[in-house]
């Protein structure tokens, strides 16, 4: 077996269904299996994914496990020389996974790859990124490197200077498509299950550098990234805005030292007071409820970062 695809789903039968049909259309010259692991969705996307894709090896979750756990499960159960990690609301192209493959094989020494992402009409989407740190993260909650991009000190953690135009050797490949050498894989195990959803990506790649494999993006394929309203992880918006800085706390702790997570603490502390306030007096002249829900999402991370309560 050349490649065990593994998709992560909850919720998604419709770009599910797309993004199954366009592997078995795309993917020809290899070996592979496709194992989708379903985490209680209630949208019907086991049945859909039983009876119209039979070849399929599905695993029904009775609870949502979230996407490293649900990973693992598939994984524990892969058999291909390759593991690729697949969101459920991608496209694959041009029989990218094959040149993925083939890219890798010819390259011994890299443990995961990414490839190119397009969204919309033929824009590239900026995967990849720089391994989170403290001053990093107060980049991105300052705003100073979304205001300066091209920077290549304010636009280091989102790598903003780099179009994804060229092969490039990166720090972390994007969990939408990240295909993971087996030999790799071997060495720093599987996917942390701490993580509920966001950064099991970095800190797999951060272990992966620890034993010397390379993380690399490749022009040579390209698939389609739909990120719309149908992706998992923004149907419960609250929720996921905590974890995101649940998980990166998670990632500082473990990776960096407990230094490295209370300055985190307090720059999330300090970025969300900010956002509940800021957004709250925008929502009020217009009656924005989007602001306000915002503003919300905020107050629900500052108190998990005080309390340590999350939302429910």
């Amino acid at each position: 077996m050349d490649v065990s695809i593994v998709i992560v789903s909850w919720n998604t039968r419709e770009v599910l269904r797309n993004c199954l049909n366009s592997i078995f259309a795309e993917t020809n010259g290899i070996h592979f299996e496709i194992f989708v692991v379903d985490n209680n969705s209630a949208d019907k996307s086991q049945e859909m994914v039983f009876q119209h894709f039979p070849n399929v090896k599905l695993i029904r979750n009775s609870t949502n496990r979230g996407f490293a756990a649900a990973n693992n499960q598939a994984i524990r159960l892969a058999t291909g020389r390759y593991i690729l990690l697949l969101n459920p609301d991608t496209i694959i192209l041009d029989n990218a996974i094959t040149r993925c493959i083939s890219y890798a094989d010819r390259r011994t020494d890299i443990g995961a790859l990414g490839c190119q992402v397009l969204e919309g009409d033929e824009r590239i989407q900026r995967t990849g990124f720089a391994f989170p740190t403290p001053w990093r993260l107060f980049l991105i909650q300052s705003g100073l490197s979304r205001a300066f991009p091209q920077s290549r000190i304010f636009g280091r953690p989102e790598l903003g200077w780099w179009d994804r135009n060229s092969d490039m050797e990166l720090d972390v490949t994007s969990g939408m498509f990240m295909l993971v050498r087996r030999e790799a894989l071997e060495q720093v195990g599987l996917l942390d299950e701490s993580y509920f959803v966001y950064t099991e990506e970095a800190d797999w790649c951060y272990q992966l550098a620890r034993k010397g494999w390379r993380r690399v993006f490749t022009t040579c394929a390209r698939i389609v990234h739909l990120d719309g309203g149908s992706k998992s992880t923004s149907q419960v918006s609250t929720k996921m805005y905590v974890q995101i800085q649940k998980s990166m706390l998670i990632y500082f702790k473990k990776n960096l030292g407990i230094r490295s997570w209370l300055v985190g603490k307090v720059i999330y502390i300090g970025a969300n007071l900010i956002r509940a306030i800021a957004w709250y007096l925008q929502s009020v002249p217009n009656h924005d409820a989007l602001l306000r829900q915002r503003s919300f999402a905020a107050l629900a991370a500052l108190r998990f970062h005080v309390l340590g309560i999350e939302p429910l």
